[in-house]
């Protein structure tokens, strides 16, 4: 790796831990040639699953238009930070361990629903009443009503 500092290539690992519950390992670094610390990160890189939209067109897997789709359902909730981090490993996790090349957005959209649902009702309702375009009340009375009796 290089150095940020002086932009040599040799640089000597000093310490290494575990992070983001073992999604990332930290490393400290130290340059050889002018001494200067920094630390870096080293992640996976995951190939994800291409998505099929409804019309057929194919689109690269976005995580920030996921996460930014959960952020929008879970608006004024109380769902912390770790949460919200949690529901976006447990889809990426669930897309990837599908092993397919391509997954619809219908699947996906599903992945949030469940995950949602886990987290926080009101933000399930809400992204549902987006995804399945709810026309009007009485489509929310019946998923309502179905997530009644899911719970009974």
């Amino acid at each position: 790796m290089h150095c940020p500092f002086c932009h040599t290539s040799e640089t000597k690992v000093i310490d290494s831990r575990l992070v983001a519950e073992g999604q990332q390992v930290r490393r400290r670094r130290e340059c050889t040639s002018c001494s200067e610390r920094f630390t870096s990160f080293e992640t996976a890189e995951l190939v994800m699953p291409r998505v099929v939209k409804s019309d057929g067109s194919r689109q690269p897997f976005d995580e920030e238009k996921l996460k930014s789709g959960i952020l929008k359902a879970l608006e004024k909730r109380p769902v912390g930070i770790e949460e919200i981090d949690a529901v976006m490993v447990r889809i990426t996790h669930n897309l990837r361990a599908k092993g397919e090349r391509e997954v619809s957005s219908r699947s996906v959209g599903e992945e949030v629903m469940d995950a949602l649902r886990d987290v926080d009702e009101v933000a399930y309702v809400r992204f549902a009443s987006v995804y399945r375009s709810f026309k009007d009340l009485n489509e929310f009375r019946e998923e309502l009503d179905r997530m009644q009796q899911e719970a009974e």
